[in-house]
């Protein structure tokens, strides 16, 4: 495994996160879950990644559970806050320092931990003042209830702002979550060189596209039977955007690039997002102990700049690159 430093603190992490947004509470049963989390140690990854909101908060208690009996310091455990979680309260969602303050506890109670390494704004909450949500942060650091402050589809605009107040008020926020993929590169305008000049890593999800850019999806064809393109409470309508057969047609142009570079298609889509400097790790899920393995050998992998080149080629015009996408699949307001 590979570790790399989050952001400009002192922090390590593992290059390859295991993040259960699909799959704990919801898709596997617990068992598996549990056994994909061993799996997941067993190869040397020590971060994980989770929300309040997966599952409605049995994602965090699947997670809490599984890791249960591990040395707590050899661990980096993320979490999250922002969409609905409980009955969807007028209180249960958003950046508000009452819902903010209120599921920290919930997160760690559920996760039967102290403090979590990473506490991430899951989105901008556009209907409450910045200001208020940074000195809940600055709070919850000072509490020792989360020892770093992260983002998750930001603006560059609002990382650049939420970065200086973090300042301002003595705590550090280091790490911003965005989606990124070789289909997905709308950080790249803006957000990466906001962050690379204020010392903010990326942590990304959805390296592999959704599990497009594993190959699996063939154009004209209908998609497999148990994938998530195929199970509607799986994330059917997030990879719908991909499902495309000029995407999908240009997609199979990568086996032979990943077979030259001796790697399997997923590993090769994981293995290009860390070659970016500002990425500091790849989300990687699971809902087989297999995949896990699989996935971390794309862990330390150098990518030679003739294959990128040729990646870029193979994809051409079907990625995305508009840095506006950001803001555009933000919430305009809470969502309750």
């Amino acid at each position: 495994m590979e570790f790399r430093y989050l952001g400009n603190s002192g922090l390590k992490i593992s290059a390859i996160t295991y993040g259960n947004w699909l799959t704990h509470g919801s898709q596997v049963e617990n068992d598996v879950a549990t056994q994909c989390v061993r799996a997941a140690l067993d190869v040397g990854i020590s971060s994980f990644d989770t929300a309040d909101t997966y599952a409605n908060t049995k994602a965090e208690s699947v997670l809490g559970e599984a890791l249960k009996g591990e040395r707590r310091e050899s661990l980096e455990i993320f979490t999250k806050v922002f969409w609905p979680t409980g009955p969807g309260g007028k209180n249960d969602t958003g950046l508000s320092r009452k819902h903010i303050l209120e599921s920290i506890n919930g997160s760690l109670r559920r996760l039967q931990t102290d403090y979590v390494d990473l506490y991430q704004a899951h989105r901008y909450d556009p209907e409450t003042p910045l200001e208020e949500t940074m000195q809940a942060f600055a709070d919850i650091v000072r509490q020792g209830k989360a020892l770093y402050i992260g983002v998750s589809e930001w603006t560059a605009d609002q990382i650049r702002e939420g970065v200086k107040l973090s300042k301002e008020l003595g705590f550090q926020l280091i790490s911003s979550q965005p989606q990124y993929s070789m289909l997905w590169r709308v950080i790249e305008g803006e957000v990466i060189p906001t962050c690379e000049e204020l010392g903010v890593s990326q942590i990304v999800w959805s390296p592999m596209a959704q599990g497009v850019l594993s190959g699996k999806y063939l154009p004209g064809q209908r998609p497999p039977e148990g994938s998530r393109a195929a199970d509607e409470k799986g994330g059917a309508d997030m990879i719908k955007r991909f499902l495309r057969d000029d995407v999908l047609e240009r997609v199979q142009g990568l086996a032979p690039l990943a077979d030259e570079a001796g790697l399997t298609m997923a590993q090769l889509a994981v293995a290009w997002v860390l070659q970016h400097r500002n990425v500091a790790a790849a989300i990687v899920g699971a809902s087989r102990p297999e995949q896990v393995a699989e996935n971390v050998k794309a862990a330390g992998v150098r990518l030679e700049p003739e294959l990128m080149v040729k990646i870029d080629e193979a994809l051409g015009d079907v990625v995305e690159r508009d840095p506006a996408k950001t803001s555009e699949n933000a919430p305009q307001e809470r969502v309750a």
